[in-house]
């Protein structure tokens, strides 16, 4: 067992230097240190799919010398199929970070499976409140116009990166239209399953039959919304979680930012619980010349509800084949038939 998994019966209590030499090691390396002290170390609360661990650290000598805040992420005990190596996100938050998109400063990435266990790397911690049900909770009658605003143009940034790409060349480039390709990936997993789900195969055909003929592919994060970001009382700080960035369309980004299924305690708040759409898109176009109309938001809704309802599936399967028993894992599969009466409510009008 790593010092890190070990330290969960601990969480916020110095650190047994000798367990932590191989961690230890690698930052005085890349600190260019000579002396560094885990002071205090706490799990952050979420990551279904990674872990990530605060690390508050003494560093002396070198170029980070003093105190340091940052944030250690790996690989939790499973992962989905459609998740980053913590290789490859690494360079997408590197690349995502140049383009001035608002995300932790990342420091160093680590390859060595025996330091701690698992790859992972190292980022600068932030400030700010990610908890979906509290930054929506908060929100005035008419929501967080500045924060909605700013989320849109932080998503437009991203939104300018195009393929090809040095340096993510392990993203694959769509060959067929984004959103086709997604419908046979999630067919392909349903017809695998071992249960019927007619609702989301309605969704899925309802989807094929009204795809869009044109179609703009970019750099997405695909997990943007409320809950993987943090903000604070001066706005959006930064946006977390990219493990399943990938090319597509951009209007799938904005599809699952403003999905239902993540407005939390304000479902009355198109743009992620926290704004008007109009304040989203505004931002959004401040920084990019896209222009989505309800129809086509419409539709890339439905694609959002129907990709989590199939990866609230898979995290139930973690669960259930005893992979990695988990209450959380379980009740996100518990969420499938709010999704499917979402998808039946969105589609009422049928084929175009």
């Amino acid at each position: 067992m790593s010092s890190l998994n070990a330290a969960s019966q601990a969480a916020g209590v110095r650190s047994d230097v000798a367990n932590d030499e191989g961690l230890l090691a690698f930052i005085r390396e890349q600190a260019e240190a000579h002396r560094v002290v885990i002071l205090q170390r706490k799990q952050l609360s979420g990551g279904a799919i990674q872990e990530n661990w605060l690390l508050e650290l003494q560093v002396d000598g070198g170029p980070w010398a003093g105190v340091q805040r940052w944030v250690l992420r790996s690989d939790a005990v499973s992962a989905l199929p459609a998740s980053l190596s913590r290789a490859e996100e690494f360079a997408v938050l590197s690349r995502v970070h140049r383009a001035g998109v608002k995300v932790p400063r990342p420091l160093w990435l680590c390859r060595d499976t025996a330091v701690i266990g698992r790859a992972f790397f190292l980022m600068e911690m932030v400030s700010g409140i990610a908890a979906g049900h509290l930054l929506t909770g908060r929100c005035a009658s008419g929501g967080n116009p500045q924060l909605a605003a700013e989320l849109g143009a932080n998503l437009a940034r991203l939104h300018q990166l195009r393929p090809p790409s040095a340096e993510l060349e392990f993203l694959p480039v769509p060959s067929t239209p984004p959103a086709l390709a997604a419908i046979a990936a999630y067919r392909a997993f349903l017809d695998q399953h071992a249960f019927a789900h007619p609702v989301l195969e309605w969704g899925l055909r309802w989807c094929e039959l009204n795809a869009p003929s044109d179609s703009v592919v970019c750099l997405l994060h695909r997990d943007y919304r409320t809950g993987n970001y943090l903000a604070s009382e001066e706005g959006l700080q930064a946006v977390l979680d990219w493990e399943f960035t990938g090319w597509g369309d951009p209007r799938e980004d904005i599809g699952w930012f403003s999905a239902r299924c993540w407005r939390f305690a304000r479902p009355d708040l198109e743009a992620g619980g926290i704004g008007p759409l109009e304040d989203f898109l505004r931002g959004y176009r401040e920084v990019s010349t896209l222009h989505i109309d309800r129809e086509q938001l419409n539709y890339w809704q439905v694609m959002a509800t129907l990709r989590w309802a199939v990866i609230a599936l898979q995290q139930a399967q973690r669960h259930l084949c005893g992979e990695e028993p988990s209450l959380e894992l379980a009740l996100t599969g518990r969420l499938l038939p709010e999704l499917e009466l979402e998808i039946l409510r969105l589609t009422t009008g049928g084929a175009r």
